[in-house]
């Protein structure tokens, strides 16, 4: 693991440069500069527990829980088989890492490396269609789901996590902002300021829901299931 970050490091924090190229936030030719630096702060983290100095302004959560992103991602890279060597590569391990996440924590940790955003990446394709049951046309990713969700006994309320592809487009800009608002005044201890603007979001059809120790911005879906033959749908 950590000779694969060594190498990462090496290969890209040093490429050959001009004065036309441009550089991203690590001062690094952007080309690569995502890849080697997020290398560079995993192979720091690693041997410290300290996350960058500089990441507390490009996301909303706290110093904790970036420090959980890093443990994350770290194991991640270290499970992945081949690990990630471009941009692309390692927006998506980080994406897939952090799926359970706040979208504004996600994007922001991505703008940080100057890696590709969510909207940005081209979906890969298995060459293996999906197999659903016959008459499913959506599928759902959902949250773990409270028991207390079930209504009664055939509606069953779910939450989608906002960093879902399919969700993350269509988040309207006053619940971002809300969820971005609500997390500094939580940080400030003004929980009156947060609850408040938890109700804007709830009021929209999302809600913050808490997951290992951080926070999810999720949208609701309400779910009336049917019996068909032996089975519900």
């Amino acid at each position: 693991m950590g000779n694969a970050l060594r190498f990462l490091y090496k290969n890209c924090i040093h490429p050959t440069t001009t004065d036309s190229q441009s550089y991203g936030p690590h001062g690094v030719s952007a080309q690569n500069a995502g890849v080697s630096a997020l290398a560079k702060d995993l192979l720091h983290f690693e041997a410290t527990s300290q996350v960058p100095e500089g990441l507390t302004k490009h996301v909303v959560s706290s110093k904790k829980a970036q420090a959980n992103w890093y443990r994350k991602i770290l194991q991640a890279w270290k499970e992945a088989k081949p690990p990630p060597k471009t941009p692309e590569e390692t927006s998506r391990l980080i994406i897939a890492t952090l799926k359970n996440h706040q979208k504004a924590d996600v994007e922001g940790l991505l703008a940080f490396y100057g890696l590709p955003l969510p909207h940005s990446l081209v979906e890969l394709s298995t060459g293996v269609p999906s197999a659903h049951p016959d008459g499913v046309k959506y599928e759902l990713h959902t949250l773990p789901v409270d028991a207390k969700a079930v209504a009664d006994g055939d509606t069953i309320t779910v939450y989608v996590s906002t960093a879902d592809p399919r969700e993350s487009s269509s988040v309207p800009k006053e619940v971002h902002t809300a969820a971005i608002q609500r997390s500094k005044a939580r940080a400030e201890r003004d929980y009156p300021k947060a609850d408040a603007l938890h109700k804007k979001i709830i009021d929209q059809n999302y809600r913050v829901i808490p997951i290992q120790n951080d926070e999810v911005l999720a949208k609701k879906y309400r779910i009336r299931l049917r019996i068909q033959g032996n089975r519900c749908t």
